[in-house]
């Protein structure tokens, strides 16, 4: 994408009203709604496990932009995972190639967003891997092996079986804990 072109809508997301929430995908701005109780409660189940099994070089980051202007992305996960340093700064963005792990709880409003199009975006970024917990389908999906514009694997559990998060973290995702969308 044109870096012109990005850092305009780059400058429209970023003097959004306060409150909303907004990501780049091309030439699309999505916008999305506040989380639900079932949503911040998931989040809060799978973080503990990440910090329990994360490196002492790496830190949480909770709605951190991820930005790629050379591939026309600025995408904003629920939960990731940065070396600290990346971190040392007073802006809220940073190098999506950066990130180790993002973490998507879908919305219920938007599950394309979550399904189609980071499922796109996040190879392309080079965000080595993604997982996505869909409370309304009762499943988690790992995504890994970026290369070539794509993830090249998926593993699928559904609510109550394990799924193996792999190194850098390397443990076994417990679900049973998370609950579903009515």
């Amino acid at each position: 994408m044109d870096p012109q072109r990005f850092a305009l809508l780059e400058e429209a997301r970023r003097n959004l009203p306060e409150g909303f929430k907004a990501e780049i995908s091309g030439d699309t701005i999505v916008m999305m709604v506040g989380p639900s109780g079932i949503h911040q409660r998931n989040l809060l189940v799978v973080r503990r496990q990440f910090d329990a099994h994360c490196p002492a070089d790496l830190v949480p980051s909770e709605n951190t932009d991820l930005v790629s202007p050379g591939v026309g992305k600025s995408r904003n996960p629920d939960l990731t995972y940065l070396p600290a340093e990346v971190l040392e700064t007073t802006d809220n963005q940073v190098p999506a190639e950066a990130a180790i792990v993002a973490v998507e709880l879908v919305s219920p409003s938007n599950p394309e967003n979550d399904w189609v199009g980071k499922v796109r975006d996040y190879p392309v970024m080079g965000i080595p891997l993604y997982l996505v917990v869909d409370a309304r389908l009762k499943t988690v999906t790992l995504f890994s092996l970026p290369g070539g514009g794509k993830y090249h694997r998926r593993e699928d559990a559904d609510f109550g079986e394990g799924l193996r998060i792999p190194e850098p973290f390397g443990f076994g995702l417990e679900t049973a804990g998370l609950l579903p969308c009515a």
